[in-house]
């Protein structure tokens, strides 16, 4: 008698962490196939870090053979699921197309950008979702610098000293608390040929405040060190239009710049809601074991799942890492039981806190609902992240001893264009050779 199959699709958070936990739980009965774009588990979180510097790419990438030998690793994106049939098509990186047949079928393709329909955007923005967005900002924010120290128009250096990020959330605080520190070292490094002013950033949201999603001791702590460093926050403020030579806000602001970070939030991915299954704003529902309901054999996790939030009845549990990384843990032991291994558990996570890397030694924290900042909250910070990640531990520590001790490599490797990070909602992928 074959062995049954399970296919995951996708390798983030969940998608790890239910391909960890099933090979842990079925070891040699079950076939584990692994379905993702690239070979390797992004560890999001630390991205900005990699856009300024600190740390080396790899670093917050995790080989997905090297830590789950007994998952085998199909490299592709999915983009359809034949429910009936029981079969995943997918894309390789090649461009060939694929399809898997499945058992147990566990669906944790996370989520996308969100884009809205403002002209120029999709154009001239580039988002932050993946590893070669942040090596394409690196390169960008370095070049903008150093062709700043060699034009002799005021209008020119202005315009390329100006970084202006969207989206005051997780992601858009830190590349915006980190960028300011960046390109104050490059500013310093250059300072016998710099011809203009100090950089200039901005942050920019619709929302009352940062961090808006996070609770106020986090939001006013990350704001204070932002407007402390020079950073421009702009809340209640929106793009109208974005063009190549600036910005245009929604007060009428004309704002020249070569440079928009584009992080304003994500969506669960489009696959989810082409199922034909019933969704909840676009994700997934599924019940508390994580199965879908009147299809026992379908599992969700993740950002594209809406998860009953048994701490908060009636309410789903929000798209953040640390339910990601539960919900998979606890839907590969639930997948097992569904194989009769193990025994069935319901989902129930409390939040545990949240961290924000400021920069240097700040951040703001809150773990176990403690309220923390500056370099305490620093250390907290550093290492959460490094117990969260499931490997590089010692690499990333000894970046972080390097950065404190020597000053920044700052070169452009050129080894991303802009034109092969266009600003889309589909999922990260390796940056396509130009």
């Amino acid at each position: 008698m074959s062995r049954q199959r399970i296919v995951i699709v996708g390798a983030g958070f969940a998608g790890y962490e239910t391909a960890r936990t099933l090979t842990r739980e079925v070891g040699d009965r079950a076939e584990v196939v692994l379905l993702n774009p690239t070979d390797y588990f992004l560890y999001l979180p630390l991205l900005p870090q990699v856009a300024a510097g600190i740390l080396e790419p790899r670093r917050v990438t995790v080989s997905l053979p090297g830590t789950l030998p007994r998952a085998r690793l199909v490299l592709g994106t999915a983009d359809h699921v034949d429910l009936e049939a029981g079969r995943v098509g997918y894309t390789d990186p090649e461009g060939h197309r694929g399809t898997l047949g499945y058992d147990r079928l566990v669906l944790t393709v996370g989520s996308v950008n969100k884009l809205l329909p403002i002209p120029g955007v999709a154009e001239h923005a580039h988002g932050f979702r993946g590893l070669a967005e942040a090596l394409y900002l690196r390169d960008h924010v370095t070049r903008q610098i150093e062709l700043v120290a060699a034009a002799d128009d005021p209008g020119e250096r202005a315009a390329r000293s100006t970084f202006a990020v969207v989206g005051a959330g997780y992601t858009g605080t830190e590349v915006a608390a980190q960028g300011t520190m960046f390109t104050d070292a490059l500013v310093r490094r250059r300072h016998r040929w710099w011809q203009g002013g100090p950089p200039r950033w901005l942050l920019l949201d619709i929302a009352p405040r940062v961090l808006p999603e996070l609770d106020l001791h986090l939001s006013d702590t990350a704001d204070r060190v932002l407007r402390r460093r020079g950073v421009e926050v702009r809340t209640r403020t929106s793009v109208s239009e974005a063009t190549r030579d600036g910005i245009t806000l929604d007060d009428g602001e004309h704002l020249p710049t070569r440079t928009l970070v584009w992080c304003v939030g994500v969506r669960p991915d489009p696959l989810v809601s082409a199922l034909g299954l019933p969704v909840e704003r676009g994700r997934l529902v599924v019940d508390a074991r994580l199965t879908v309901p009147g299809r026992p054999e379908v599992f969700a996790c993740g950002d594209a799942a809406a998860v009953p939030d048994l701490t908060r009845p009636g309410q789903y549990t929000p798209m953040t890492a640390q339910h990601a990384a539960r919900q998979g843990k606890a839907a590969g032991r639930n997948v097992a039981a569904s194989l009769g291994l193990g025994d069935w558990r319901a989902y129930r996570h409390d939040d545990l806190g949240f961290v924000v890397d400021l920069g240097g030694v700040q951040a703001a924290a809150n773990p176990l609902g403690v309220p923390l900042a500056g370099p305490l909250a620093g250390a907290v910070t550093r290492g959460y992240h490094l117990a969260a990640m499931p490997g590089n531990r010692i690499r990333v520590a000894a970046d972080w001893l390097l950065d404190a001790a020597l000053p920044r490599q700052a070169v452009q490797l050129g080894l991303v264009r802009s034109g092969a990070v266009p600003l889309e909602s589909s999922p990260p992928e390796p940056a396509r050779a130009r």
